[in-house]
């Protein structure tokens, strides 16, 4: 029988946009401090996009810069996405509800005889957006897949809520999946995901859907934003993100001693910390850049695999773990072998 084809990722994109909302900033518009902030989540500043730019226009910009690393460039060097086939984008801030965001992208970077679609699945979507991807690839059906996180958080943050406003920045991040060659130990070795509903209130925007639909009421209870229960989220993600990576390290034959580098979503350092020193890794082989860019959602992983690859600790055969846990409860883990 004829093993399945492994996918692996040939190139990374990202884009944050250069405006940034500092602790500095935050002080002036809710109560909290720099020292505050930092000690609970390890956040310094995040970025945040211009008035009139979406999570579309993100998405675009990392996936134009994943292009050209991948040297998909037009004879006048712009970035070629014509052999795309698919387009699986993660985000909880689409541009509106529909069409997909995926379907905007489609059509700003003028790829002909593409599909795709959105994944919803909070910090876990990247993950999730990833495994889907992966396995057109490895079902032969299709032979570049670009999966894309993005979100423009700032955009449902209330910020006179002092819980949620510290927490999220915006920013996106695309990888190119292409069939690993039969002799080649590259790419998406194994995944582990889940999603626990009874978690669904603790992490949530109570309207805008079919349930409660935008109304004065809605609006006047501020129900459009980001609502948290922070001591539930925290609890069970210290729990989890832990639970997830050893699950799938023990069912490959793998310790954490063999892992070249750990990429966690972004979401608090103190979950971050915790995970790491519970699998008894050395804290030099987990990537953290929550400082620099706060919780970005769908987008966190992306842009950790570019601060790694730039810190030296992605290189070719590289035994990486990925891990979320996010709202709904969404969770998840995957071990890969980097290939560039």
């Amino acid at each position: 029988m004829t093993s399945p084809v492994r996918a692996k990722i040939t190139a990374l994109g990202t884009y944050v946009p250069p405006r940034l909302l500092t602790n500095a900033d935050l002080e002036k518009l809710v109560e909290t401090s720099n020292e505050w902030i930092l000690t609970r989540t390890g956040i310094s500043e995040r970025h945040r996009v211009s008035p009139g730019m979406a999570t579309s226009d993100m998405a675009v910009e990392a996936a134009r810069d994943c292009l050209l690393h991948r040297g998909l460039v037009t004879p006048a060097g712009d970035p070629d996405p014509s052999s795309i086939e698919a387009i699986v984008l993660a985000t909880v801030t689409p541009d509106m509800l529909f069409p997909s965001t995926a379907c905007l992208v489609q059509n700003k970077l003028g790829v002909p005889q593409c599909w795709g679609f959105d994944v919803l699945a909070a910090c876990s979507g990247f993950l999730y957006a990833l495994a889907t991807g992966a396995s057109f690839i490895s079902a032969g059906t299709h032979k570049r897949v670009l999966v894309i996180g993005a979100d423009t958080m700032t955009s449902i943050i209330d910020y006179t809520d002092r819980a949620t406003c510290i927490l999220f920045g915006d920013g996106a991040g695309a990888v190119l999946l292409e069939p690993a060659a039969p002799n080649e130990p590259f790419g998406l070795l194994d995944f582990h995901h889940q999603i626990e509903g009874m978690g669904g209130t603790s992490l949530y925007m109570p309207a805008g859907g079919s349930r409660r639909p935008a109304s004065a009421e809605t609006v006047a209870h501020r129900e459009h934003f980001v609502h948290q229960e922070g001591q539930s989220v925290f609890k069970y993600a210290v729990l989890k993100m832990y639970e997830i990576c050893q699950t799938v390290l023990d069912r490959n034959g793998y310790t954490a001693a063999d892992l070249d580098c750990f990429i966690p979503h972004q979401a608090n350092l103190r979950i971050i910390q915790s995970t790491g020193e519970r699998l008894g890794l050395d804290p030099k082989k987990v990537l953290v850049n929550i400082n620099k860019y706060g919780n970005t959602t769908a987008a966190t992983i992306p842009l950790a695999m570019k601060d790694a690859q730039d810190q030296g600790l992605l290189h070719p055969n590289a035994l990486v773990l990925l891990a979320a846990v996010g709202a709904g409860y969404t969770a998840g883990a995957q071990l890969l072998r980097w290939a560039i």
